[in-house]
């Protein structure tokens, strides 16, 4: 790293262009509710995707992101196990969770990124609201932009509908996943 790198002045005004995620410094995460008492978080990862950023025009910017569904995990490995089993995703013969946009829209910092989300073979419209959390040109000369964004899904929609019901009334997995994530990309060399 230089000595006269100065992050003051590294912010970019136009990040217009073609960018790959950097995994490494990104997270595709979800919460669920267990027991009807508590959050689960998890996360995938194993994942890679691509974006094409058009400021000028959103509507031509797209977005591709492919996850490896066997790469979840809870912090649980006996839940983990189930996870990636027939009961949910079935990883063995759905080795890929993937999401292509379909419209893209911006107001100021919040993009706003509608596609197709498809788990287990089933395809069904998101939409996820993104922020724009900067963007700064790194010590080793790469463009990078953050963004940070969320959305609420019905996890029987993507055919994941294991359960068990409780004595206490109620069932042991929500419905909703709470779907959360962070991105870090980088710009393509041109």
């Amino acid at each position: 790293m230089s000595s006269d790198f100065d992050p003051s002045t590294t912010v970019i005004d136009d990040i217009a262009g073609d960018y790959t995620i950097d995994a490494s410094h990104s997270r595709l995460g979800f919460v669920a509710r267990h027991a009807m008492v508590t959050k689960v978080r998890g996360h995938f990862g194993d994942f890679g995707g691509t974006a094409h950023i058009d400021t000028a025009n959103p509507a031509a910017s797209n977005v591709s992101l492919t996850i490896k569904t066997a790469s979840v995990t809870t912090g649980s490995p006996d839940r983990d196990g189930h996870l990636v089993s027939a009961d949910f995703f079935d990883a063995e013969n759905n080795p890929e969770i993937t999401f292509a946009s379909t419209n893209v829209s911006r107001d100021g910092s919040d993009w706003t990124i509608a596609g197709d989300l498809t788990i287990k073979g089933t395809t069904k419209p998101v939409t996820i609201e993104f922020e724009e959390t900067g963007s700064a040109r790194d010590p080793f000369g790469n463009l990078r932009v953050g963004f940070e964004g969320s959305t609420t899904l019905n996890r029987k929609d993507f055919d994941l509908t294991w359960n068990a019901a409780l004595e206490t009334g109620g069932v042991l997995v929500s419905d909703k996943i709470k779907l959360e994530l962070d991105i870090s990309a980088i710009q393509n060399a041109g």
